[in-house]
């Protein structure tokens, strides 16, 4: 017979504990992404309804520097290399 393996109380709760973290950290890194491209790419005197051509392409530059910079600090800081 197989051997119990399922999470003991205390376990799960420290990976509900984990997930919760990680959702907040989530939520974060998203809100001070959107923060900070919003303020770099588009003006603050609204001319438009709508994002112009180039307060488009702003953001999606914004916004794909943002995670690969983001990524590469995840990288570093789980490989324990020093930066670079």
């Amino acid at each position: 017979m197989a051997a119990n393996t399922s999470p003991s109380a205390f376990e799960k709760e420290q990976i509900f504990g984990m997930a919760e973290k990680e959702m907040e950290y989530r939520v974060e890194l998203f809100n001070k992404m959107t923060q900070t491209c919003f303020k770099k790419c588009v003006d603050e005197r609204y001319k438009e309804s709508e994002l112009n051509m180039g307060e488009n392409s702003c953001i999606d530059r914004c916004v794909s520097k943002y995670w690969q910079v983001n990524n590469l600090i995840g990288q570093l800081l789980g490989s324990g290399r020093p930066p670079m």
